[in-house]
Parts: C-alpha cells; sequence; structure tokens
C-alpha cells in the first residue's frame, strides 16, 4: 500500500510501468447500464460531500450525464468490443514510400487525476504488402486515446496494433499533447507540451526519421 508522498510522486510525474492499461479480469461482466447505475450513484456521493445541493435542478441531473459520459464517451475504449476494424488491403500500387498520416486528433484522460489530455499524432508507415485504410488510422487513434491513459503507453499501443495489423515493423508513431493536469493544477504551466515518439524497424534510420519529422513541420494544409 503506498503512502500520500508515493501517490502523488506518481501521479506528478505521469509514471506508469505499464504498457497494457491495466484492467481487472472481471471488466466486462457487467453491462454498460450497470456501470452507469453505479457510477451515477457514487459520483452522487462525492457531489454530496462536497457540499452540494442534488435537489437544485441544475444539478440533480449531473450524477448520471456524468455517468453515462464516463461509459459511453470518455472511456469507450476500455472496452475491446468498440475496437475499430482495421480495413486492410493488398498494396497493388507497389507503393514503397513512407505514408504519413497527420494532425490526428488526440482526445483523451491522464490516469493520474482523469483530467483531459489534448493535442495530436503524427503517424508513417513504409507499405510491404498491405496498407491500411486511411480513416482506420484515426479511428484507431480516437479508441486506444478514449481511455484512461499515460501518454507514453498511448503511443505504444497505437504503434504495436499497426505494426501487427501491417506485418510490418516500419512505424513511427508522434504524438504532441497538453495535459491539464499540468495546467490547472500542481505547476499549472498553461504553455508546455508534451511530445512522444516511438518507431521501430526502417525509422531507426536517422535520415528516415528526420525526413518524418521534416514532413510534419513543414506541411500546412488548410
Amino acid at each position: 500500500m503506498m503512502n500520500k508522498e508515493q501517490i502523488e510522486i506518481i501521479g506528478d510525474n505521469h509514471f506508469s510501468s505499464n504498457v497494457e492499461t491495466p484492467l481487472r479480469p472481471d471488466a466486462f461482466e457487467k453491462s454498460d447500464d450497470e456501470k452507469i447505475k453505479e457510477i451515477q450513484y457514487h459520483f452522487g456521493k462525492i457531489m454530496e460531500e462536497l457540499g452540494l445541493d442534488l435537489t437544485d435542478d441544475s444539478l440533480s441531473g449531473t450524477p448520471y450525464r456524468f455517468a453515462k459520459m464516463y461509459v459511453k464517451e470518455l472511456f469507450y475504449g476500455l472496452n475491446p468490443k468498440n475496437k475499430p476494424k482495421l480495413s486492410i488491403f493488398e498494396n497493388k500500387y507497389g507503393y514503397k514510400k513512407m505514408l504519413v498520416e497527420q494532425n490526428i486528433t488526440i482526445d483523451s484522460a491522464c490516469e493520474h487525476h482523469f483530467l483531459p489530455i489534448t493535442g495530436h499524432a503524427h503517424i508513417a508507415y513504409m507499405p510491404k504488402d498491405k496498407v491500411v485504410g486511411l480513416s482506420k488510422i484515426n479511428r484507431l487513434v480516437d479508441y486506444y486515446a478514449h481511455r484512461p491513459q499515460v501518454q507514453e503507453r498511448l503511443s505504444l499501443q497505437i504503434l504495436k496494433d499497426l505494426q501487427n495489423a501491417l506485418d510490418t515493423e516500419d512505424v513511427i508513431v508522434m504524438i504532441a499533447a497538453k495535459h491539464l493536469c499540468v495546467s490547472s493544477r500542481g505547476i499549472k504551466d498553461k504553455n508546455s507540451y508534451t511530445t512522444t515518439i516511438e518507431y521501430s524497424g526502417a525509422f531507426k534510420d536517422e535520415g528516415l526519421r528526420k525526413e518524418f519529422l521534416n514532413i510534419i513541420n513543414n506541411s500546412n494544409i488548410d
């Protein structure tokens, strides 16, 4: 059992040792409706402890709205049943150069404080025998982002899933994001953001990584 100081250290440093999202074995035994009902009850108790009057018209429905938002929207990516099916096609064009999908919206939440993480992901791969439908990359990012996250883990989860789907190691994932737990609490730094980059295969080559970064830095499509 960690003491309060250790709890704060882990939270302030955004540390996690798990590559996979930590889930209990019985995580999906309850239905979404059952989870919403339980969360609604417990969040109502939190509001009461804060001294809020749940008989007020504006507040009375907040526990339900909160619970539904968590289960159906913010954290829908926890349930593997919601994982998007990646449309993989044969590379009939014989396209072998870098394919980049950039400025993909990141809308996630820090698992240490449950506060928003917002930013963008930039992803590239070197096609071999397979290519993936472009919109599916965006959907995959959205899926993994919509769960309590650590930015490093998010980068790795996207990378590994694309590698498996495309049957290639030649993938690179870069995420630049602001963390509300940094800007609204603790040091309260409004301007800083965090950048993570994960890569393997051909992208171990420094020249190829520079080419990827040049594309990201120089593209300006309205």
